[in-house]
């Protein structure tokens, strides 16, 4: 593929295909593969027969689940699509993949009410500097004039929606368009071409309109095209082009096409907007970092599999050619020889000798390389700018079905975490559990069962434990003694402790007040790490917090007495001294920031307060028109559903930070379970 470039002089181009769930990116894929000769017939996701979403689990709920990547060749330049999930669950891949394209096109629907899903996505895309189109996909099921669309959309956009096509309607239907950089009309054709006609008498006037404020957006940004203009001056074509070109590889506007994927409507007119204004893959190394002009391979990881093969890396070639069995090093010097290069259609690889820079490649057996990762050869090379990570806001707590599996987990589970950076996992020590964390429910159901399917492990799930604590609110003095005779050396140790609360967040505290040597000095530590034992497990049953103990009296033998007298004294004395305290459960409390929609505000507080929660106020969101960010403390114990019905209130626009803030006193019904819980637990 090294020496494939076009004959327009363009290298090879990758693209990323994003937008909401449900607006066709897969079935747009299929119809550019078929509509320029890569695949023969095209395939629907409910016939789950798509090059796209290719895996049992995308196929089974129907969606995207992961990135799928194609490559076609269109008018003699080479293109590599990346099929992006809808998801907001599974939006750390698209993010992944983001790194590595040139340009994106965003679908979306003709539908004003979804305008607020697309603002997360048009605002990251103009944040990385990655030019972008719109796609305004499903035109033939439009409904109301697509300027009050994008009048709709508009704010949805950091940057100016420029719309380069109108639509023609009849009878209701939009049966083609007029493209106004060409000033010409295109009848659409059932999967094919569209037709060339004359523009609509009807129509001269809107589109004089439009076109002319399509050259005024454009003007923005060329004083000699807003000369042009104020002098009545008509610009030549070609300028027109250019600017177009220059101004969405600067990020200036956004280009919005018209078509539907589902009738193979407008996506040759969208191939041919890619093909002449996409900017080639030097743009997009700049703009990751990537600095000189050396001819030495550089490649980018986006996305990593785990095959029956084995492992594969997709990785973006930014600059010099790549054979197999070259020897790629990463940013720290570490080496790693190519062992295999594949160029991907879905799932299905196919093997090939080099590939040269622009292109898309599965690289074979990186088993030290991971994505995100720059690899360069002969030697190593500055890491380049990562994909953010981004934080979880689901959990689930999860075991091996089969005990005889869990020295597979942490193996599987490592794999699992190279196929997706955006899941978590965490050991809980406290309670000997594991827990796995990401964006959603679907989210780590879909992950659990790609780990069975590839790796054969089954899992158990469950929701995880919370965090809590509990503490005293009134203090005792108790002894505690440990007597045993058993022949030869006994074991004797007795003390007198203090015990009293602390304040609230004071932590735990150990004072000696020893005095005329009752205790011998050598054994005041072990009262200590006696003291410290207990408080793992209070009376309630939950690690202790927020309490001092004071060693205020006691006696030894001579003989008998031990560190491990000691230590038994003090715990003795803690197990009885506790319960006479008057302990209590405490919660942790969580400080959210809820981002959303401005319009779902009111319906976001309400959801906070079900949740026990206390709104602490609400501002605009920084750099987010017509968006809130609401503050607010909530119950961890709250938070495991949160996402869930933040998603359903707000068309899944809606998301959610959090971080320990403090803890709460907790008594009552919802105390008692809790205790409850926690002894069927240690029970178990």
């Amino acid at each position: 593929m090294a020496d494939k470039n076009g004959k327009g002089g363009h290298g090879p181009r990758c693209v990323a295909l994003v937008g909401p769930q449900g607006s066709g990116k897969t079935t747009l894929l299929e119809s550019m593969l078929w509509a320029t000769g890569a695949i023969t017939r095209k395939g629907s996701q409910a016939q789950k027969n798509t090059v796209g979403d290719a895996s049992p689990e995308a196929r089974e709920r129907v969606m995207s689940v992961e990135v799928s990547t194609a490559t076609t060749v269109f008018l003699d330049d080479h293109f590599s699509f990346l099929d992006c999930p809808g998801s907001i669950e599974f939006q750390q891949e698209t993010l992944n993949a983001l790194t590595g394209v040139d340009a994106a096109v965003v679908v979306a629907e003709p539908d004003p009410s979804k305008a607020a899903l697309l603002q997360p996505l048009l605002k990251r895309l103009s944040d990385l500097g990655i030019p972008h189109f719109l796609f305004i996909n499903k035109v033939d099921k439009a409904h109301g004039r697509i300027r009050d669309l994008l009048s709709a959309l508009q704010p949805a956009s950091v940057k100016p929606l420029v719309l380069r096509q109108v639509p023609i309607w009849k009878d209701g239907v939009v049966t083609g368009f007029v493209d106004l950089a060409l000033e010409r009309a295109f009848v659409y054709r059932e999967h094919a071409a569209s037709e060339v006609v004359s523009i609509p008498s009807d129509m001269t006037d809107r589109e004089h309109e439009a076109r002319y404020q399509m050259l005024e957006k454009l003007a923005d940004y060329d004083d000699h095209l807003m000369e042009e203009l104020l002098s009545d001056i008509e610009p030549p074509r070609d300028e027109i082009f250019a600017d177009l070109a220059r101004e969405l590889a600067d990020g200036l506007i956004v280009p919005v096409l018209l078509g539907s994927a589902e009738r193979d409507n407008g996506v040759r007119r969208l191939l041919k907007a890619l093909r002449h204004e996409v900017p080639e893959v030097a743009r997009t190394a700049k703009r990751q970092g990537l600095e000189g002009a050396a001819d030495d391979p550089v490649v980018q990881i986006v996305k990593t599999f785990h095959a029956a093969g084995g492992k594969l890396s997709l990785a973006r070639v930014l600059r010099g050619i790549l054979k197999d069995g070259a020897t790629l090093s990463n940013s720290e010097g570490s080496e790693e020889r190519v062992s295999g290069l594949f160029s991907m259609q879905g799932d299905k690889p196919t093997k090939i000798p080099g590939a040269g820079a622009g292109d898309l490649v599965a690289i074979g057996r990186l088993e030290k390389a991971h994505t995100g990762d720059t690899l360069a050869a002969p030697r190593a090379i500055k890491q380049l700018k990562r994909a953010e990570v981004l934080p979880p806001v689901y959990k689930m707590s999860i075991k091996a079905a089969n005990r005889n599996d869990d020295v597979k987990l942490s193996s599987a589970i490592s794999k699992l975490r190279e196929e997706d950076p955006g899941i978590f996992f965490e050991q809980v020590a406290e309670m000997h559990e594991s827990v796995l964390a990401g964006q959603g429910e679907v989210h780590l159901k879909t992950a659990l069962a790609r780990t069975e399917r590839k790796f054969g492990l089954k899992l158990a799930t469950g929701l995880p434990h919370v965090g809590y604590r509990e503490t005293i609110r009134k203090p005792t003095e108790q002894r505690g003694r440990h007597k045993k005779q058993s022949g030869g050396h006994g074991q004797f140790g007795d003390i007198v402790i203090q015990i009293k609360p602390q304040p609230r967040g004071a932590g735990f505290e150990f004072i000696d007040k020893i005095s005329g040597g009752v205790v011998p000095r050598q054994f005041i530590p072990s009262v200590e790490k006696g003291v410290r034992d207990y408080l793992h497990k209070g009376p309630l049953g939950f690690p202790v917090v927020d309490v001092a103990v004071t060693l205020t009296d006691g006696s030894y033998h001579s003989v008998d007495s031990s560190d491990a007298a000691f230590q038994m004294a003090a715990r003795i004395g803690m197990t009885e001294g506790m319960a006479n305290c008057s302990p209590v459960l405490l919660e942790p409390i969580m400080a959210v920031e809820v981002y959303t929609p401005s319009d779902h505000t009111s319906r976001i507080n309400q959801i906070i307060t079900g949740k026990r929660g206390q709104l602490l106020g609400f501002d605009g969101r920084p750099g987010w028109p017509g968006w809130d960010a609401v503050q607010a403390h909530i119950p961890e114990s709250e938070l495991q559903h949160f996402i869930i019905e933040l998603r359903s209130a707000t068309q899944g626009a809606s998301t959610f930070t959090y971080k320990f803030d403090h803890l709460a006193e907790l008594t009552g019904k919802l105390a008692e379970q809790a205790v409850a819980n926690r002894a069927q637990a240690h029970a178990a």
